[in-house]
């Protein structure tokens, strides 16, 4: 994604990297490091998603471990739409340019079908990496990580939609009063979406202009992942499982995207063609009382990091102090893309690009990583959650990681098919479609009738097959 990303100072890296000095021995860190200096003087070379993620391996992560090995990392940049194609494309050619991968979890079934990622059972004993992969978070490390039983991936990345909402206006004497005696019941952060839209109202036509209810990023690609949380946990399914027919055009797929369009007239103008960016702006200089986006906008709105070189981009943050975090309402949140690092089957330096992963993975390695400012990782592990240092970086800091933890283990998966980037895009471009003033029923069908095209193109048999292994899994579909 081109969501969320120069070095630290040197004041805020010693800050950030003190559990060096503790490390334990034979620790799966000090295990990949040890293990691979065998392999230095050489080069890996490793995909990453291009803009700000790619400052982890570029500037802190690659030159750090070519320090303890002595192995160069060359990091490939790809821009996000683009990694699973030039992922294929290379594996297709036999080419080996790429050793190590980041994968988004959703594609992992398509390309472990296809032969493209190497298993790592044996390398994760072989280097005594099983015990601490149980630290990561289970929605991750129980969705993420495998495909027919055995691990192609580490998952490395806490994405999770959040929301975010303005303390100071919630907690209000004066709001909090007229709120209860106009819509009879307590003035706090929505637990449905009929309570995001009346108390979105209320905050609008008491504030605006100055501050409106609340403001979503609406462009491709971002909306769609609301859109596969807010379909689900309204009663909807993509897909009939007996003949994969789509039933993203039910009544409730057309009434999801009826209260989607609807948000838009209390929000602010305009808001049909904001990106990351202008949601991001809008809510860190007070525009907005509410929004839902992933974890680095908690980050940036209480100031941390801001301050950084690589983040000049994001707009200084009037509301530091103001912002209190919350599950999603009807208490489900979309994972949402997520990146898991892999080995491609097609390199020649597979055991040097595992122990890399390894290492960038680890309880140790990861908890600088996630730290970071500048490189977008989210908190991903249960220690991450716990960290005495991570919970200390801000006052709200706690509050943060406890909404995430508490997040991630209600978390929906995104919906994971064989050519699911086809699925992805059509979902994107449907909801393009609808806040450019398309009847939402139209834009229903014509969703569904992609979806039944691409299903149809893959082979029905094949896809209903995957698609029960998916809606089987506990985050697939809420329970009621």
């Amino acid at each position: 994604m081109i969501r969320r990303r120069k070095v630290l100072s040197a004041t805020s890296l010693a800050f950030l990297t003190p559990s060096l000095g503790f490390a334990q021995s034979k620790n799966a860190a000090e295990t990949a490091v040890a293990a691979a200096k065998k392999f230095a003087g050489t080069e890996i070379s490793i995909v990453w998603e291009a803009g700000l993620q790619s400052l982890d391996p570029l500037k802190y992560s690659g030159p750090k471990w070519e320090k303890l090995t002595g192995i160069k990392v060359k990091v490939v940049e790809v821009p996000t739409d683009q990694m699973f194609t030039k992922i294929m494309q290379d594996y297709r050619a036999k080419a080996g340019a790429y050793d190590a991968l980041n994968v988004i979890p959703s594609w992992m079934p398509d390309l472990v079908k296809a032969g493209a990622l190497e298993p790592l059972d044996s390398f994760v004993d072989k280097f005594g990496y099983r015990e601490e992969l149980q630290d990561i978070a289970p929605a991750y490390r129980d969705n993420q990580m495998k495909v027919d039983d055995k691990i192609y991936g580490f998952p490395d990345d806490g994405d999770v939609m959040l929301l975010y909402y303005r303390k100071d206006i919630f907690e209000d004497p004066k709001m909090k009063t007229e709120f209860k005696a106009k819509l009879g019941y307590e003035l706090a952060p929505p637990k449905n979406w009929k309570q995001f839209s009346e108390i979105g109202k209320f905050i609008t036509e008491k504030m605006a202009p100055k501050t409106y209810g609340a403001g979503f990023f609406r462009t491709p690609p971002y909306p769609q992942y609301m859109y596969q949380e807010r379909l689900r946990m309204e009663g909807g399914k993509f897909f009939d499982a007996g003949t994969m027919k789509a039933t993203v055009n039910s009544d409730v797929g057309v009434r999801v995207l009826q209260e989607m369009v609807a948000e838009n007239k209390w929000m602010p103008p305009g808001v049909e063609q904001w990106n990351f960016v202008d949601n991001l702006a809008a809510f860190l200089q007070g525009t907005t009382a509410m929004t839902i986006s992933w974890p680095p906008y908690g980050r940036w709105a209480a100031g941390y990091g801001t301050n950084e070189e690589a983040m000049k981009w994001v707009p200084k943050s009037q509301v530091v102090g103001k912002v209190g975090y919350a599950v999603n309402p009807l208490g489900r949140p979309e994972l949402g893309v997520g990146f898991a690092l892999s080995v491609a089957s097609t390199s020649k330096k597979k055991e040097a690009a595992y122990l890399f992963i390894q290492w960038l993975n680890s309880k140790q390695t990861s908890l600088e990583r996630v730290q970071l400012p500048y490189t977008l990782r989210d908190p991903f592990r249960t220690s991450h959650y716990a960290s005495p240092e991570y919970r200390k970086l801000w006052p709200d800091a706690g509050a943060y990681l406890d909404t995430i933890k508490l997040s991630g283990e209600r978390g929906l998966l995104d919906l994971s098919l064989l050519q699911q980037d086809k699925y992805d895009e059509a979902m994107s471009k449907s909801l393009s479609s609808l806040f450019s003033g398309m009847d939402p029923k139209t834009v229903a069908n014509n969703l569904a009738g992609e979806f039944d095209a691409i299903t149809e193109k893959v082979g029905m048999a094949r896809q209903k097959e995957i698609y029960a292994a998916w809606a089987r899994k506990p985050g697939a579909y809420p329970t009621k």
